[in-house]
């Protein structure tokens, strides 16, 4: 990891830690920032083992969820453990090639059965109780130690990672410890915007015969698109199928005319 990886790593965190909303947190750590530092760095393409890397991104959180969470291990020590989750995923992946089209169908898959699992798990879930996200936020010096301990692992993994250093959790760690006390929220905001990074990935591999410079506008570009689509309002979203309705019905909803004057006494 380079120096400048250092400073994005530290800014992404910092960003994370001085905002309240979770929400917005997994959607500032869900920006493919690292990932457009990565493929500039390195040079490697996109392919479908990256797709996959973004699964392995889910259970690096997951794995810290249930072993921090449920197994009340520290969270430093639950943070190795979902780095090490990534890596045999990762050694995993390239042991084999992996078409890029079946990952994007296999990738979308999981997403789409993961949100149907978590929606009906928060159906019956008690709501969360309110906590200041920021309280139990590290110390400058803990934070600076554990970023130069992540970049120097990430040096020393970057052999065996390959490719899919693309997509490696290089703020997770620290996010993870930012977010501990709303983990289990975090990782299921992480989980829907997920698939904004899968776009991403597409509309850069796709492109990146072209210019480096145009398969990162592609793929920015197809993030902000997919990202939009995920967080447009339902509300306006109803109201417009409604508004649609009536205007290709003539101003009737459904097969029921609309009844534009006012009703007579007695009936």
């Amino acid at each position: 990891m380079t120096w400048s990886a250092v400073l994005l790593v530290t800014a992404v965190v910092w960003a994370v830690s001085v905002l309240r909303s979770v929400r917005l947190r997994a959607f500032v750590y869900s920006l493919p920032l690292p990932m457009t530092l990565a493929l500039v760095t390195t040079g490697h393409p996109v392919e479908g083992a990256q797709l996959l890397g973004v699964v392995g991104l889910n259970l690096f959180f997951l794995t810290v969820t249930l072993t921090h969470r449920r197994l009340r291990w520290p969270i430093l020590l639950a943070d190795l453990a979902a780095v090490a989750v990534y890596v045999a995923l990762s050694a995993g992946v390239l042991a084999v090639p992996v078409p890029f089209e079946a990952a994007l169908a296999g990738t979308v898959a999981i997403w789409a059965l993961a949100m149907v699992l978590l929606r009906r798990r928060s159906a019956t879930a008690p709501p969360p109780q309110p906590a200041d996200a920021r309280r139990d936020g590290l110390a400058a010096p803990v934070k600076l130690a554990v970023i130069f301990a992540g970049a120097l692992l990430t040096g020393l993994l970057g052999g065996l990672l390959r490719g899919m250093v693309v997509t490696f959790p290089y703020s997770g760690v620290l996010v993870a410890v930012e977010a501990r006390r709303q983990l289990a929220e975090f990782s299921r905001h992480f989980t829907r915007n997920s698939l904004a990074l899968v776009g991403f990935l597409a509309g850069h591999h796709y492109l990146e015969g072209t210019s480096p410079a145009v398969a990162l506008a592609a793929g920015w570009a197809a993030f902000a698109v997919v990202a939009a689509a995920l967080h447009l309002p339902h509300r306006a979203v109803r109201l417009r199928i409604e508004w649609l309705t009536r205007r290709l019905t003539g101003g009737r909803v459904g097969c029921s005319p609309v009844l534009l004057r006012k009703p007579q006494r007695g009936g």
